[in-house]
């Protein structure tokens, strides 16, 4: 909510009206399921923040992010691994429980949720694992890394704090998987929408097919709001609203340690400064959970 501000002050740039006979069948003109405009401007936002590498990726969109870490989990367990043995899902604590939740909910024979990752770095040379990369984590704010690696070993790259009003972007994210949410962008979380950047066809399609079965795609209202809010954050200088996001999260963290630094009890984690290539200033991160 502490975006609503700035929401308020660009209300009617940011505001739709959808007539009641408009966008009332499931798909597109052209059949598809996702707004090519959308997509693009997804493009655009990425290349101006410089948190993602998105050139030569698929673009797939989720009823937020939520529903594609499990698409995710069920793309990469269906298509990188042929034998019929079950793959061990990881994460490095403190992850988000939905890793863990929604992993399980469907107990599938496929994949099984399988604990922290560190319990995993001496793992056999058959031993399959998707990890889950979470950067900035939530709830800590470290950038964290892939543990695991080798030939049985996949990774999905949580990003959705990696935007310069929570942490420094050092450099644009290239993996093979990326997840992101627009209620971490702008504040929206009951829109409900989230998108997956995806390197490889195959997992992409498979992502496709989860998603599809499961609610068949995105609801085009939406969408809608997504473009319209989307297409205020990347006008202009590209940079307003992250400039009114991070005063408003520096401010609250100064407070928060200035608070904390007159206690003998309590003290606060300090996060390492980073240069930030966005803002082409070096500052420390700012997180939305900690």
């Amino acid at each position: 909510m502490f975006l609503e501000p700035f929401w308020k002050q660009n209300a009617g740039s940011s505001s739709i009206m959808v007539a009641g006979w408009h966008r009332m069948g499931y798909e597109f003109e052209d059949g598809s399921l996702i707004s090519k405009q959308l997509e693009n401007v997804i493009h655009k936002l990425h290349e101006t923040v410089g948190n993602a590498n998105t050139s030569n990726k698929y673009i797939l969109f989720g009823s937020g992010s939520t529903q594609l870490l499990n698409a995710a989990v069920y793309a990469l367990s269906h298509t990188t691994y042929s034998s019929s043995s079950s793959t061990k899902v990881v994460a490095s604590a403190p992850y988000y429980p939905v890793y863990k939740s929604q992993t399980e909910l469907l107990d599938s024979k496929k994949y099984k949720f399988s604990g922290h990752t560190s319990s995993w770095r001496n793992k056999t040379r058959n031993d399959k694992f998707i990890e889950f990369v979470t950067c900035p984590n939530n709830p800590d704010g470290r950038l964290n890394k892939a543990v695991l690696h080798g030939k049985f070993t996949r990774h999905i790259y949580d990003l959705a704090y990696y935007w310069p009003h929570y942490t420094p972007i050092p450099a644009p994210m290239d993996e093979d998987l990326m997840l992101f949410t627009l209620s971490k962008l702008t504040g929206h979380a009951g829109s409900r929408f989230g998108w997956a950047i995806v390197k490889d066809k195959a997992v992409y399609d498979k992502m496709v097919e989860y998603v599809d079965l499961n609610t068949y795609g995105v609801p085009r209202e939406t969408q809608l709001r997504a473009l319209k809010l989307l297409n205020v954050v990347v006008r202009g200088d590209k940079k307003e609203m992250f400039r009114f996001a991070h005063t408003v999260m520096r401010s609250r963290w100064e407070k928060l340690t200035e608070i904390l630094s007159t206690s003998k009890r309590f003290s606060m984690e300090q996060l390492p400064s980073q240069h930030c290539a966005f803002s082409k200033q070096v500052r420390p991160p700012s997180p939305g959970n900690h």
